[in-house]
This record gives C-alpha cells, sequence and structure tokens, in this order.
C-alpha cells in the first residue's frame, strides 16, 4: 500500500531550528513554533564539573555563587568560546525540546543553527560537533543575517536589494541580500553585550561603584539610547563602593549612559555605512525606497532607528520581533527544503 518505515518514523521526526546566541538560545520546533527561550548561561560545579543550572535557572545564579560554583558563558562574540560547556548547553535544550514537543530520544532530529556570516571554518566545526555530541543527526548551519532576514519577513528571492542589520548579544550581522544570496556581508564582534560592558566601566570610572552584567543589562534596558530622548530618565542603581568596598546607591541619568554608550553605537553606524558604500548600484537604488530593517535584541536601544535614519538618510524599521527574527527565519527554513537547500550547507 506504499506503506515504508522511513515514512512512519518521518512522521515523528520535529526537526529543530536553533539560535544559538552569545546572550540567548531559541529553539524552534517543526510544527509547533518556539519552544526554548533561554539565556545561554550554564552554571558549573567546579569542584565535580556537574552542570548545575542551564538557562534562566542559571543566569539567576549570576553575581550570587559560591566560590565552588561559576555561571559560565560558553558563547563569545557569536562563536563557541568553551566548547565542553556549549555542548552540555546544547545537549540541555535539545533534550528540553524534545520533551516539550513529545519527542522520543531515539528518534532522529535534524537541526539547523543560525551563524555569524564571518565565522572560521574552526568554528563552524565546533559548533556542528557541538549539535552532533548533543544528539543531532544532521546540521546545517546558516548565515544569521540571512535568517533574519526570512524572519522579517523581507522578499530574499526576489532580484532586489535587502538590507538587514542584526544586532545580537555578541555580534552584529549587516548583509545585503538578493535572490536567496548574500550579496555583501560583514560581522562585527561588537554589541548588546559590549554596551552591557560599556556601562559598567563607565560607572566604575566615574563613580568609583562596581556593578554587575545584570545590573548594566538593566540600565540599558530602561534608560540607554542613541541619541537624546523626548523626556529625561533616570534610576537609581546599586553596587559596591571601590574606595569603602560597602554597598552603595546613587542615581543615574541618559545622558550619560549615551555616553557611555557611544563608542559602541558609533563603530555599529560606521560598519553599516562600509555595508552601504560596497553595495552594488543597482542595489543600493532598491535601499534608497527599502530602507534598513533592524533585528536583535541590540536594535531595540532606545533611538537607534531614529540615530541610523539620521546618519544615512534612508528609511530605517525595526522588524516584528526583533528578537525572534533569527529563530524563526531558521525556523521557516525547515519547511522550505528548496530555499534551506540553497542557502545554507549540511556540515
Amino acid at each position: 500500500m506504499g506503506f515504508s518505515l522511513s515514512r512512519l518514523f518521518s512522521a515523528f521526526n520535529r526537526d529543530l531550528a536553533i539560535d544559538l546566541g552569545t546572550a540567548n538560545t531559541l529553539v524552534f520546533a517543526k510544527g509547533l513554533g518556539i519552544i526554548v527561550q533561554e539565556p545561554s548561561i550554564v552554571a558549573i560545579n567546579k569542584d565535580t564539573n556537574h552542570v548545575e543550572a542551564v538557562g534562566n535557572e542559571a543566569k539567576e545564579m549570576l553575581g550570587r555563587t559560591p566560590s565552588n560554583i561559576v555561571a559560565i558563558r560558553p558563547m563569545k562574540d557569536g562563536v563557541i568560546a568553551d566548547f565542553e560547556i556549549t555542548e552540555k548547553m546544547l545537549s540541555h535544550f535539545i533534550k528540553t525540546a524534545q520533551k516539550r514537543s513529545g519527542l522520543f530520544n531515539f528518534f532522529q532530529t535534524d537541526v539547523v543553527i543560525g551563524v555569524p556570516a564571518e565565522i572560521t571554518q574552526v568554528e563552524r566545526r565546533a559548533v556542528r560537533d557541538s549539535a552532533k555530541k548533543a544528539g543531532a543527526a544532521n546540521v546545517y548551519l546558516l548565515d544569521e543575517a540571512m535568517a533574519a532576514a526570512v524572519g522579517a519577513g523581507l522578499p530574499v528571492t526576489e532580484p532586489t536589494g535587502n538590507m538587514i542589520v542584526d544586532i545580537g548579544g555578541g555580534s552584529t550581522d549587516v548583509a545585503v541580500i538578493s535572490l536567496s544570496g548574500v550579496v555583501y556581508s560583514r560581522t562585527l564582534k561588537m554589541a548588546g553585550n559590549a554596551m552591557d560592558e560599556d556601562i559598567v566601566q563607565y560607572i566604575k570610572r566615574k563613580y568609583r561603584l562596581l556593578i554587575g552584567e545584570r545590573t548594566a543589562e538593566n540600565i540599558k534596558t530602561k534608560i540607554g539610547s542613541a541619541c537624546p530622548l523626548d523626556e529625561p530618565m533616570e534610576m537609581e542603581i546599586k553596587g559596591r563602593s571601590l574606595e569603602t568596598g560597602i554597598p552603595k546607591t546613587l542615581v543615574i541619568n541618559d545622558s550619560e549612559i549615551r555616553k557611555a554608550l557611544e563608542d559602541t553605537v558609533n563603530t555599529i553606524i560606521e560598519t553599516i555605512k562600509i555595508a552601504l558604500e560596497r553595495t552594488p548600484p543597482e542595489l543600493a537604488a532598491d535601499l534608497v525606497d527599502k530602507g534598513i530593517i533592524l533585528t536583535g535584541g541590540g536594535s531595540l536601544l532606545k533611538n537607534f532607528d531614529k540615530r541610523l535614519r539620521e546618519e544615512t538618510n534612508l528609511p530605517v524599521s525595526l522588524a516584528e520581533e526583533p528578537l525572534l527574527s533569527v529563530v524563526m527565519g531558521v525556523g521557516q527554513m525547515l519547511s522550505s527544503p528548496g530555499l534551506l537547500e540553497r542557502v545554507c550547507r549540511k556540515e
């Protein structure tokens, strides 16, 4: 009757799309949507090398662990910095995804992973090997910029220029896409995490106050901006005085945080300008009308779109769901095997 064992197994397969980010990891299951969205953090017991927590639970431990437990971000600048810890993290997220999607471990799962455009062959191999050891049957790698463009709804298969700027946690990917291909791309290893570090160093330098990365991220989210706000903002922060060693509270405003972020914001904007200069004239003409699409958590910095609009004189708009664009794009590839075949390769 045309029935085959392979068709039975394919009915139970639940291919996964993964946005393996420096700040967060998201997993999309074919037919279900996003089923994992957690920080890319692992808490390890140094005495036993045992994983104490992964994701949200591990993030809660940042800066609050005893000396024998360390909270680690195994991804740096968009690529694997700690192979062993990344493998454990991926394994945890894949097993979590399988459990939430009703899969059994003995069914083979194909995985498509979004990666920065300019990672090396060694780094690509590290991503592939981590996913394989974590339980993936076949691994496909897809440029994050292409994935973000698909996830943002850009017409990537048409013969017109589309510019996407994906500002993640560890890296900023800038790409011009046409006819399902990347015409120009550049990866800048500077994004949201660099902004957090800018704030930590500024507060340390100006106020002699030591704050943690969670506090810095909170400051960036609440009062950080790329150009002046309509209404000035301020917030109260707490940290440890470097002079007295005791906890201290102070009030900061949006103007000084904007100053702290200036170098990183300028560098990202210069990278975008270089991409515009190197875009072929015919595609550059398309961008006059279509403009630039921003995705990624870093693009949510207040008034970044306004600042970029002023600097380039082009239309600039945020993707509908900037934090989800990459994983949604990779996820859409699972249902478009023809496009998947054209834009990424099996590793």
